[in-house]
């Protein structure tokens, strides 16, 4: 359904971590968030719409490994359309409805527009110092790991927390989004096939509104 495109030696590096990321995300929304709920509708109906919402956010801006990401998570929705089946969900799930930037004022144009002043460049977004240090005390803005990646989520009705397949539980991390400058500081619970997975607590306070996908994040290991 969706064409794949070949990828040079790095960006397919980047697109096993990704793969998995989403694969994983997707299994650990049925498996984590849903299982508590033992199957129950309302939960399997979420997990839906949130791997939907993540599709939808792919097509809408695309990218080199977009079309992999969106097979891998077409993945996910096929199982979790099995387990609604199975538990005889009838409730109709779609992806929600994006939100249209705001339209541009019109204004009419002058003979002869003044020229704005110079403007200085403005510098690169930089993720906030860490006041709790690295993690051997030795570098105050920790040491940054996972490089090259993008982060995603799964779902869990819990505080804000991780999971990881490099750091062992208990490990403290700190992911900053450059795209808005927000971070958040969470902790290992569980293990998972990604460098970093934040749950739905985590991810809503570094996410921007309508994207279900960091693609420019800086994580540090800080204890």
């Amino acid at each position: 359904m969706y064409r794949r495109r070949r990828t040079t030696g790095r960006a397919r590096k980047v697109f096993l971590g990704v793969s998995a990321a989403a694969l994983l995300g997707g299994a650990l929304a049925v498996g984590t968030g849903l299982g508590n709920a033992g199957e129950s509708c309302a939960g399997l109906d979420t997990a839906l719409r949130n791997n939907l919402n993540f599709i939808a956010g792919q097509q809408a801006n695309p990218d080199a490994l977009a079309d992999a990401r969106i097979a891998n998570r077409q993945a996910v929705v096929d199982l979790i359309q099995q387990r609604r089946a199975t538990a005889g969900c009838t409730a109709e799930v779609r992806a929600d409805a994006p939100v249209p930037p705001a339209a541009s004022p019109v204004t009419e144009p002058t003979t002869a527009p003044a020229k704005p002043p110079a403007q200085p460049p403005r510098a690169p977004a930089q993720p906030p110092a860490n006041p709790g240090g690295g993690s051997n005390g030795s570098d105050p803005n920790g040491e940054v790991v996972c490089k090259g990646g993008t982060v995603t989520l799964f779902n869990e009705d819990a505080g804000p927390a991780a999971s990881s397949g490099t750091f062992p539980i208990g490990t403290t991390l700190k992911v900053t989004n450059l795209d808005n400058g927000k971070s958040v500081t969470v902790r290992v619970t569980s293990p998972s096939g990604s460098c970093v997975l934040l749950n739905d607590a985590a991810f809503e306070q570094v996410r921007e509104p309508g994207k279900f996908v960091i693609r420019r994040p800086v994580v540090e290991r800080i204890g």
